[in-house]
C-alpha cells in the first residue's frame, strides 16, 4: 500500500529530493492513514460522507463517554484498507486536548502506531 506522505506537524504533502510528492509506502503508510481517518469529520469527505468520525454530533461540546470515543476512533481506523485490528489507547487529556496512540496491526501482520 502506498499513500502520498504527509508533514508530521503540519499535515501537509512534502516533496522528496527530485521535487516530486513524496511517497510513503507500508507498514507507515498504514499507519498515517489511520492517522487521517480519526482527523476526519463525519461528512467532511463529499465522495462518502459516512466516512469519518461523529466529532460535532457526539464529541465536541459534550461529555462523552470516553469508551464511546475509543469505539469511534476504532471503527474509523478499521475503516483503512489493510488495517486487521486496531487498539486505542489514550495517554493524557490536558486543556481540552486528547492525545494518545493507535496501535494497528495490518493484514501482513506487522504492527504499528499511529499517534493522535
Amino acid at each position: 500500500m502506498k499513500t502520498l506522505l504527509l508533514d508530521r506537524t503540519e499535515w501537509d504533502i512534502v516533496l522528496d529530493a527530485d521535487g516530486n510528492m513524496a511517497i510513503g509506502e507500508a507498514p507507515y503508510a498504514i499507519a498515517q492513514d489511520v492517522a487521517s481517518a480519526v482527523r476526519t469529520f463525519k461528512g467532511e469527505c463529499w465522495y462518502d460522507s459516512a466516512l469519518g468520525i461523529p466529532y460535532f454530533e457526539q464529541i465536541l461540546g459534550h461529555w462523552p463517554p470516553m469508551p464511546l470515543v475509543k469505539e469511534l476512533i476504532t471503527k474509523a481506523a478499521l475503516t483503512v484498507p489493510g488495517v486487521a485490528s486496531a487498539r486505542c489507547v489514550f495517554a493524557t487529556v490536558t486543556n481540552r486536548v486528547l492525545s494518545g496512540q493507535i496501535q494497528i496491526t495490518d493484514t501482513s501482520g506487522v504492527t504499528s502506531n499511529a499517534n493522535f
